[in-house]
């Protein structure tokens, strides 16, 4: 029989390099480390997927990553300024700051947050043993994902956050990352929040970063919603037009829970969000959602398993997606509906508008239903403005551009209007009126 030995790129061979240093150099003993030198006997083997790879047919990451920059290095003075200022800012809430993929220390809240809620550095959790280090990878998912692997052997820097069983935290908690170096380097970002039984709290994670520079962001957020707890969380993602980003959200959803999910992508040259979600208690609801704005050549992939594996769930899945000039949009779901997942009920929707003839939008919504007495569907469209209320609005004396503006915040707007937070919710408005003015 040949054995088969597929072909490494440079770039793989250079990240296989520097897993294999990073081994070395920084060796972590017990579970931290085991969970380290699994991905990397994960990543050797598996490597960066192609589009032969299913969960990965739209977006060819082994072409797209084609050089495999050095780690970030210390962050200085200069550029934790520049990260302060630059950083999104969100009204009333307190900010965790990571710049460069190093926390800023003085520039975060680490020490004023609200009673209830605590933070606490990912390098310290887990050079002290402490308990919530024991939920780093434990929602990682069956299948291999190559980022998430890359992200797990880098492990350094990141953020453990827990809230209280019971609090109700006011403010909302903002992890601001932001790039602002003049070289393409890669940064590994891990956060994990554990959301106790009967807690309230708004996660807000933001990324921007400096145009022009094909620097590389890496992210992983692994979230557990107790029982009874009801967690929102907005993320923006504003990279620089020449970066790549990559990120990997897991979230496990308890009993009687409500999780509200709203991500905004316009930045970045490429980007890809995989989302893994279950359902590990009765009568819980997932709402995840999002909004992408793409232009120029663009292209974003949003990606999703949500696992209804106990019955008596409701899950709604709405992304809208806008592409312009040559732009790439791709949305990937599915439902799996468990053989105990009586009673269960979603809905997945993938919406496109599409404003440029080049452009492009794959749409792959799936079901897979293992259980007799269900309600479960999905769809996706994609086309043009409609044309009859292009002419209506002109017709009133509203010119083209600002007609076909106000069309599209229209169209992302249904998805928008399920951000909890007011603040936050004029926040994406007013970043899709800022993108559409630019547009114009």
């Amino acid at each position: 029989m040949n054995v088969v030995t597929p072909l490494r790129t440079a770039a793989e061979q250079a990240l296989a390099a520097a897993v294999e240093q990073r081994l070395q150099s920084q060796p972590v003993a017990g579970r931290i480390g085991e969970l380290r030198r699994a991905a990397a006997t994960a990543f050797s083997e598996g490597g960066l997927p192609t589009r032969r790879v299913e969960e990965w047919k739209y977006t060819d990451l082994k072409a797209i990553l084609r050089d495999a920059v050095p780690l970030a290095g210390p962050l200085d003075a200069s550029a934790e300024a520049e990260g302060s200022f630059k950083a999104l800012t969100v009204p009333g809430a307190k900010r965790i700051l990571f710049v460069n993929g190093a926390l800023a220390r003085p520039a975060s809240d680490l020490l004023a947050l609200e009673s209830g809620i605590a933070a606490l550095p990912l390098e310290s959790a887990i050079a002290s043993n402490d308990p919530l280090a024991e939920r780093i990878g434990a929602l990682q998912p069956q299948r291999y994902d190559a980022p998430l692997a890359l992200n797990t052997v880098f492990l350094g820097e990141g953020l453990l956050v827990r809230v209280a069983a019971g609090a109700k935290i006011a403010a909302p908690l903002h992890i601001a990352n932001v790039f602002t170096g003049d070289d393409p380097v890669a940064t590994y970002g891990r956060v994990v929040v554990v959301v106790e039984d009967g807690a309230e709290v708004t996660l807000v994670e933001s990324f921007q970063g400096r145009d022009g520079v094909a620097y590389q962001t890496n992210t992983a957020l692994e979230l557990f919603v107790g029982d009874g707890a009801h967690v929102d969380l907005v993320r923006v993602q504003e990279e620089g037009d020449a970066a790549l980003h990559l990120s990997t959200v897991m979230v496990e959803i308890g009993r009687e829970a409500q999780l509200h999910t709203f991500a905004l992508n316009s930045g970045a040259k490429a980007s890809r969000t995989s989302l893994y979600g279950r359902f590990g208690g009765q009568h819980s609801h997932a709402g995840l959602r999002g909004a992408n704005l793409l232009k120029g050549k663009q292209h974003q992939d949003t990606t999703l398993l949500l696992d209804h594996a106990v019955p008596h769930c409701e899950s709604r899945e709405l992304f809208k997606t806008v592409l312009a000039d040559e732009s790439h949009g791709v949305f990937q779901g599915k439902i799996v509906v468990r053989p105990d997942a009586q009673k269960t009920d979603g809905r997945m929707m993938s919406r496109a508008l599409l404003l440029g003839e080049a452009a492009e939008m794959d749409n792959k919504p799936e079901l897979e239903i293992f259980a007799d007495d269900v309600q479960c569907g999905h769809g996706a469209t994609a086309g043009d403005l409609d044309e009859d209320l292009l002419f209506y609005l002109k017709a009133r004396g509203i010119p083209q551009r600002q007609a076909e503006a106000l069309l599209v915040q229209a169209f992302v707007g249904e998805a928008i209007e399920f951000v909890e937070n007011e603040a936050l919710r004029e926040l994406i408005i007013a970043r899709a009126e800022t993108w559409l003015a630019k547009r114009a």
